[in-house]
Order: structure tokens, then C-alpha cells, then sequence
């Protein structure tokens, strides 16, 4: 049997199709402060395809979520409204996370019961944050999101983190839940048990994470793994595949919130999501010859520029 590769040039015809149809209609409903002309309605998709594709790379030898790199980026670039950035960054954020979480789950990196109390907090929480972001002037936002990548680099910095954390007595919530397990860790053939403590906390967390989630756009892929691994002591495996799950959740709730609003624009998402699927596809191949590190810092580098652009773009803005 024949594998049949993607056939990306139906994937740009239908992209043309709606960027068209979407241009042509009501583009400045936000007041778009960059007035985009519909004559040149195809340059802008081209270009942000383009440029998801980078972004895509980048965050897949980085080993953060795209969004947190696509919103930032593209909001201090593009001409384009805040609102419709955000809400594609939510799109970016749910596409990577639906992916991965069947086939996550089916290998045991993922458990569905560390995910679902905490993917509900998160989920609630965004639905308000998605709200909240949305009556915000584009001048709080843009400044907001500036300081919020200033703290997201000095988490990058300085959290380290423990691919066994040592839990010692569960907390009640947790039994109660009966959250914990036996995965293979294929590495070492062996089966590592596990269990969280200090859920309650770890709540309180997730209803932070997922309302700043909800507000910027940005997923919370780059706080969920901390949390899951250093205060609730999840090993770092489950803590990245539970995370996925639990994105799977909260963008979704947050993302209806922007589609019933008006803020998830064709135009906008449809060559953004396809540029990161082809750039995700790109870094697969280079990553085993990456270094890590390095790439890491690069991108720290390109977010502590894209904060100090945000915070200006944001006085500008006023």
C-alpha cells in the first residue's frame, strides 16, 4: 500500500479561497490600526504563512508551545488586530494539543486522571479570561503581554526541572481522586510509580494558568509542565503528555469564547495553523541533531525582544 504525502497545494487553494472571502468582508471590525487594503488581500496570509513556519521550527527544537512564540511575534510584526492573533494563537495551542493527546494517552505519558481536575479548574478559568481579554483595550493587552513574557523568560531561566521527583505521602484530595499510577519508561525498562502531592494548590494554579491562558492566546504549555512536575511532583514524562490533555481542554473553552466574538479570522488562522503544522514537521527532522540548549537560548533571546517590543508597541498604542 502507498503512502499518499499531503497535498499542500490544495491546502493553499483552500487557504486562498477563505482568505479571500474573509478580506473581502468586514476586516476592520476591530479597527485594525494597520487599515489592511482588500486589493492586496493575498499578501498578508502568504507572508504569515511564511512565517508560522519559522515559528513552528523554532518551537519544536525549543520544546515550548507555539503559541507562546506565534502571539508575541506576530503581534509586534503584523498590521493585524491583537483579538485575531490571540484567537488564532488558541487555534495553534488546540491543533498541537489534539494531535498528540490520543496517541499520549494510548502510551501511558499521558493520565487522564491527573488531566481532568485540573484541565476543569483551567477550562472554567479561561472561559473568564478569554472574556476579560476581549473587553481590554489593545494598548492593556499589548502591554500586559509584554510583562507576562518578561516573567515567562525568567521561568525558562531559573526553573529546573526533575524527571523523578521524590513524593513522599499524598495529599487527601489526590487518594480521594486516586490519582497516581505505573508507567514504562521505555529508557531504562522499568515501571515507574507514581503519585502527586499539594493538589490543592496546584488548583489554584491551573485557575491562574488558565485565565492568562484565555486572555493572550498563548496556551499554557509553558506553565502547565512546571506545575504538574515541581509543585505537584509529576514525573517529567506524564508532566509533559498530561499537559497536552489538559490543553486539549482549556483552549477549547477559551476558543469559543473568541469564534463566537468574531476574533478567529480565516484569513489569519488557516495559514498560520498550516505554516506551524509544515514547520512542527521540519523540526522533527532537525531535532536529533539540534542542541538544545542552544536553541533554547535563541529563543529566550527572541522573546526578551519581542516583551520590550510589546511593552512599547503597547505605550505607542496609546
Amino acid at each position: 500500500m502507498i503512502k499518499k504525502s499531503p497535498n499542500y497545494f490544495q491546502f493553499i487553494i483552500v487557504l486562498l479561497f477563505f482568505a479571500k472571502v474573509s478580506f473581502g468582508q468586514e476586516f476592520s471590525k476591530f479597527n485594525d490600526p494597520g487599515n489592511l487594503s482588500t486589493d492586496i488581500w493575498w499578501q498578508w496570509p502568504i507572508i504569515l504563512f511564511l512565517f508560522s513556519i519559522f515559528v513552528g521550527f523554532m518551537a519544536t527544537l525549543s520544546g515550548i508551545g507555539g503559541a507562546i512564540i506565534y502571539v508575541p511575534f506576530v503581534s509586534s510584526i503584523f498590521p493585524l488586530h491583537l483579538d485575531y492573533i490571540r484567537g488564532t494563537g488558541l487555534i495553534i495551542a488546540l491543533t498541537g494539543a489534539l494531535y498528540a493527546s490520543p496517541e499520549l494517552l494510548k502510551n501511558g505519558i499521558a493520565n487522564l486522571r491527573l488531566a481532568l481536575p485540573f484541565a476543569l479548574v483551567a477550562s472554567i478559568s479561561a472561559l473568564f479570561g478569554a472574556r476579560f481579554g476581549l473587553s481590554l483595550d489593545p494598548k492593556t493587552v499589548q502591554l500586559s503581554l509584554g510583562i507576562l513574557l518578561l516573567f515567562i523568560v525568567s521561568l525558562m531561566i531559573l526553573s529546573k526541572k526533575s524527571e523523578f521527583p521524590i513524593v513522599e505521602k499524598s495529599d487527601s484530595l489526590s487518594k480521594t481522586l486516586k490519582i497516581g499510577g505505573i508507567y514504562h519508561e521505555k529508557t531504562t525498562s522499568e515501571e515507574i510509580s507514581w503519585k502527586i502531592h499539594r493538589s490543592p494548590p496546584g488548583l489554584i494554579l491551573f485557575f491562574i494558568i488558565g485565565f492568562l491562558a484565555g486572555m493572550f492566546g498563548i496556551g499554557a504549555g509553558w506553565a502547565n509542565i512546571p506545575v504538574l512536575n515541581l509543585v505537584l511532583g509529576t514525573p517529567l514524562k506524564i508532566a509533559i503528555g498530561t499537559s497536552k490533555v489538559i490543553l486539549s481542554v482549556t483552549d477549547t473553552s477559551a476558543a469559543w469564547v473568541y469564534l463566537n466574538a468574531g476574533s478567529i479570522l480565516p484569513s489569519v488562522t488557516i495559514p498560520s495553523v498550516l505554516g506551524m503544522i509544515i514547520g512542527t514537521k521540519l523540526g522533527v527532522k532537525i531535532l536529533v541533531k539540534s542542541n538544545p540548549a542552544r536553541v533554547k537560548w535563541f529563543v529566550i533571546i527572541l522573546l526578551l525582544l519581542s516583551s520590550i517590543v510589546s511593552v512599547v508597541k503597547g505605550i505607542n498604542l496609546g
